[in-house]
This record gives structure tokens, sequence and C-alpha cells, in this order.
């Protein structure tokens, strides 16, 4: 039973990684990263910047998804609208 727990979390941890650069191929591929970067100042501010900024507050998500989908105080992003949750999350929790 100890050698599944420990196989389940090791699984976990793994796949991790994988989903990190399959959400920055995302940010890739829509855009994204012409403007930003993970933890860098390119134009707009780097994505642990924009996490820190938001860091505590519950609208966060919400109000990140609103701007990249309405193009409102943010260029257009080329992503589909559950792309853009995605990513709004990813970025939140960098």
């Amino acid at each position: 039973m100890k050698s599944i727990i420990i196989v389940a979390a090791a699984s976990v941890f793994a796949l991790a990684p994988a989903a990190a650069l399959a959400q920055e191929d995302l940010a890739k591929s829509a855009g994204c990263m012409n403007c930003h970067a993970v933890d860098t100042k390119k134009v707009g501010p780097s994505f642990k910047e924009i996490a820190a900024k938001n860091k505590g507050k519950a609208d966060a998500e919400a109000k990140l998804t609103e701007a990249l989908s309405s193009g409102k105080g943010h260029p257009a992003v080329k992503a589909k609208p559950e792309e853009i949750k995605s990513l709004v999350k990813w970025v939140l929790a960098t």
C-alpha cells in the first residue's frame, strides 16, 4: 500500500513540469510570449509579477480573463475562451 502511494505521488510530480510546458506552449501560440516572459519583464510585466500583484485577490482570475477576452486594456489574445481561462490560472500559479 505504501509503495502505491509513493508511485502515485511521484507520478503527480513528474507530470507537473509537462503541464507547465504545455501551458507555456499555449502562451506562445496565443501570442502572450511576444510581450511577456515567465520571470523577466519584456514589453509587459513578467507572469511572476502579474501573479504577485494579484496574490490574494479573489476576483483576479475573473478580471484577468475578462480583460484578455474582451481586448479592452490589453491586445487581443489568439486563444479560445477556455484556453484563456487556463492560461490565466497558470499565470496566477507562477
